[in-house]
C-alpha cells in the first residue's frame, strides 16, 4: 500500500515541470506509451489530449487523498453487514461503500478539477503553447504577462478566479444542502 500511496502521491510533492518531464519521457516518441501510440498512428505530445494528461496527473492526488479518506470513513459495521447478508465484495463496494463515501469522492474531484485549472509546468512541458490547440488559462496569463500585456492577463486572471469561485461556492452549498438532508433525515 505505501508504494500505491507513493506512485499516486508522487505528483502532488514533485514540482509540476519534473512531471511535465516524465509525461514527456513516458509519452515522447521515444518513450513507452509515445512508441505504442505511433504504432498506433497517433501521437500524445503536443496535443490537446497532453493538456488534460499533464493537468490530470499533477491534480489527481487531490481526488485520490479524498476519496481514500472518504472510503476509510465508511463504518466497517455496515459494510460487514452486508457480507454477512451475501453481498460479494464488489456488491459491497457498489452499493454500500461508494454510495456513503460519494460526497468525500465528489468534492474530492471538484478540488481536483479546480487545481487543474491552474496547471502550468507539466503542461508546457509536455503540450507547449499553441495557441488555439493547448494553450491553457494559466500559459495564457503568462504569456500575456511576458508580452507586457497587463489587460489581457487580469482579463485571463479573473476568468480563472470566477470559475474556481463558483466551483468552490457550487461544493460548498452542495456540502451544506447534504448535512441538512442527513440532520432532516436523522429527525425522523
Amino acid at each position: 500500500m505505501a508504494v500505491i500511496d507513493g506512485v499516486f502521491l508522487l505528483p502532488l510533492v514533485l514540482p509540476p515541470t519534473v512531471v511535465g518531464f516524465f509525461l514527456l519521457l513516458l509519452f515522447g516518441r521515444n518513450g513507452p506509451l509515445g512508441k505504442l501510440l505511433l504504432r498506433m498512428g497517433t501521437t500524445i505530445v503536443f496535443s490537446w489530449p497532453a493538456t488534460v494528461i499533464a493537468a490530470a496527473v499533477v491534480a489527481f492526488p487531490l481526488m485520490y487523498l479524498t476519496a481514500r479518506a472518504a472510503l476509510e470513513q465508511v463504518e466497517p459495521r455496515l459494510l460487514q453487514a452486508a457480507r454477512t447478508l451475501g453481498a460479494s465484495e464488489w456488491r459491497v463496494f457498489r452499493e454500500v461503500a461508494l454510495p456513503l463515501a460519494w460526497p468525500g469522492i465528489l468534492a474530492g474531484t471538484i478540488l481536483a478539477f479546480a487545481r487543474a485549472l491552474g496547471e502550468f509546468g507539466a503542461t508546457l512541458m509536455i503540450a507547449g503553447n499553441i495557441p488555439g490547440r493547448t494553450a491553457t488559462i494559466p500559459i495564457a496569463i503568462y504569456f500575456a504577462v511576458e508580452d507586457n500585456d497587463v489587460s489581457r492577463a487580469l482579463f485571463w486572471c479573473a476568468i480563472d478566479a470566477v470559475i474556481s469561485l463558483a466551483l468552490l461556492a457550487a461544493l460548498y452549498y452542495w456540502s451544506h444542502a447534504q448535512e441538512a438532508t442527513r440532520v432532516r433525515l436523522a429527525r425522523r
